[in-house]
């Protein structure tokens, strides 16, 4: 597997989900360019980037109990978390996930950082407020650096040994890392990228974001290019060290099986390889996205570019167990399956809306038939997710710069209609407007409860780099800020004023 070359990859057109950094000539010609619009006079004044992120950093101490932002120097497509490292008394220290996408001035990396998550009620709300667009949070520390053999389109963690992380890059392989036995690398120009832990084959053209590992099994499923599913079982690298009960996920041992003597992760030859365990086709275009059902290694789906949701299971066979066509009304980006209840499946679209599923009925005279649409987005979906704390609630972000967060259990209750803003979407009770272009990934914290890490693309808004950011939600606030209208459950109810906006925060019913 050969290193990239940085002439080829600026020849590549922007990706669907990120842009490719510009060469830095460009990036300046294009700054001057803004500049020279800007002193020609003003548009017809519609609300801008800038003034609706001024707004929304007015309401930052009203709606958090913590937030980090880490202005980064290149985009990041995908952010995780990993294990919990540490628990204190204000603050938890957490392993994080994310990738680099460079400009081929230096390689691509997978970085590994440590977090420090503030708990609740413990940052005071100037601290809050008083952050840094531009600068680095002190609240997130690089620990080591990967040199990724290609881009770092996708990234998710294994359950069961949450130091093992999957990676998709500009390739049919899926790569396999051992994070914590992984060398710490200098990305430097020229410098020869890390070897993967272990190598995925079966793809017959680049999978580059469909990627799901399996809560029950190490198992580990992709969707790419060439239309198919692929799925394998990672057993056999197992080591007995690893499956010790008595060890923590990412306390010590490895997934994969230790190299022999010699054999150092970081020289430039390929790891180990492994092929699927199947590969299951009836896509007919390229696969965005895949997901295990929470309660069975065997059972999954997939959407994709052909409006398609397609479930599957690899006991009676390699074909789809269910299809349901025109599940929405373009391109399919994301799903989730609710890992509460194995009944309902969330999808997300170019079409910008979230529907929900229930797989129990899938369609109506052919057609998919979801119990709701939820449609407050004003762009492409590219992120849907379930909360691992409530069974009805789940996130999902686009490229209009927005992670909205939603209450299924809420949508067409009196008490809902009742309260919220006429013009806000049912169901809507939060909306992080802190990116300033589109939100290509998030993830919930499973270790500290309506903890939020979130990744844009903000090349355009911040000179080339992107942003990461990392909030603990205030209790139970209910604001659509896209409008800046705000509402809450008729319950008891405080009354705060910032900046000319009231917000009603509801201090009787704590979410924890």
């Amino acid at each position: 597997m050969e290193s990239p070359q940085p002439q080829q990859q600026q020849q590549q057109g922007p990706k669907k989900r990120g842009r490719k950094p510009k060469p830095k000539e460009e990036k300046e010609q294009q700054q001057q360019q803004s500049a020279s619009k800007m002193k020609e006079g003003k548009k017809a004044h519609q609300p801008s980037v800038d003034e609706k992120y001024t707004q929304w950093k007015s309401l930052v101490p009203v709606l958090y109990d913590w937030l980090a932002n880490h202005n980064l120097v290149w985009p990041s497509l995908s952010c995780r978390w990993g294990p919990q490292l540490e628990q204190a008394t204000y603050k938890n220290r957490q392993r994080l996930y994310l990738s680099e996408q460079t400009d081929g001035s230096v390689p691509n990396t997978l970085v590994i950082a440590n977090c420090e998550v503030v708990k609740p009620r413990v940052a005071a709300a100037e601290h809050i407020s008083q952050f840094n667009e531009e600068a680095r949070s002190p609240f997130v520390k690089k620990y080591k650096t990967i040199i990724h053999p290609g881009e770092v389109n996708r990234i998710r963690e294994l359950p069961q040994s949450s130091r093992i992380v999957a990676t998709h890059t500009d390739s049919p392989d899926v790569l396999i890392w051992d994070v914590e036995a992984q060398p710490n690398r200098h990305a430097v120009l020229g410098a020869t990228h890390s070897r993967p832990d272990l190598i995925l084959t079966g793809h017959q053209d680049n999978a580059e974001f469909a990627l799901a590992m399996c809560p029950t099994e190490p198992y580990v499923l992709s969707g790419g290019k060439d239309k198919s599913v692929v799925l394998w079982s990672i057993q056999d690298h197992i080591t007995t060290m690893a499956t010790d009960p008595t060890k923590s996920p990412g306390s010590g041992g490895s997934i994969i099986k230790q190299n022999k003597p010699g054999e150092g992760n970081d020289k430039a030859a390929d790891g180990p390889s492994l092929g699927p365990r199947g590969v299951f086709c009836g896509h007919e275009d390229t696969v965005e996205d895949v997901t295990f059902c929470p309660s069975s290694a065997q059972e999954f789906c997939s959407v994709g570019d052909d409006s398609c949701l397609i479930l599957w299971d690899a006991r009676v066979g390699t074909g789809p167990t269910v299809k349901v066509e025109k599940a929405h009304n373009a391109d399919l980006h994301c799903v989730d399956w609710n890992p509460h209840d194995d009944n309902l499946i969330l999808t997300g679209s170019a079409d910008h809306t979230v529907r929900m599923f229930d797989r129990r009925n899938l369609t109506s005279n052919g057609i998919g038939s979801p119990i709701y649409k939820f449609e407050g987005h004003k762009a492409a979906v590219l992120c849907v997710q379930w909360s691992p704390d409530k069974s009805s609630v789940f996130g999902s972000s686009a490229e209009d710069g927005l992670l909205n967060i939603w209450d299924y259990d809420k949508v067409g209750k009196k008490v809902e209609r009742a309260s919220r803003s006429p013009s806000a979407p049912a169901g809507l009770f939060f909306q992080h407007a802190g990116h300033r272009d589109k939100v290509v990934d998030f993830h919930w914290n499973a270790s500290d409860p309506w903890t939020v890490v979130s990744v844009s693309d903000d090349c355009d808004t911040t000179g080339g780099g992107g942003t990461l950011q990392v909030y603990l939600l205030v209790s139970h606030v209910n604001c659509s800020l896209s409008e800046m209208q705000c509402f809450s459950f008729p319950l008891k109810v405080k009354t705060v004023q910032v900046s000319s906006v009231i917000v009603k925060i509801d201090i009787s019913m704590g979410h924890r």
